[in-house]
């Protein structure tokens, strides 16, 4: 199965709760990953961190995401 949500709906979702320090640059990563695919390894060189805090960026701000949105699956 896989998942049928929009680029623009994730990045809504993504602007509506990911909130607090550094909301932004927390919005861009994730949006990045979500929607870009971009590796780790490659955020982590745009943002100029390193690949362990840009994997704790995304799954911190994904699993806040994803408590409060519940994408539809594919029939």
């Amino acid at each position: 199965m896989s998942y049928d949500v929009s680029a623009a709906k994730i990045a809504a979702d993504i602007d509506l709760w990911i909130t607090g320090r550094n909301a932004e640059r927390n919005r861009k990563i994730l949006k990045r990953r979500l929607i870009d695919g971009i590796t780790f390894e490659a955020l982590a060189a745009e943002f100029d961190l390193s690949v362990t805090q840009t994997k704790t960026i995304v799954y911190k701000t994904s699993a806040k995401l994803f408590r409060h949105v519940q994408y539809p699956l594919d029939k």
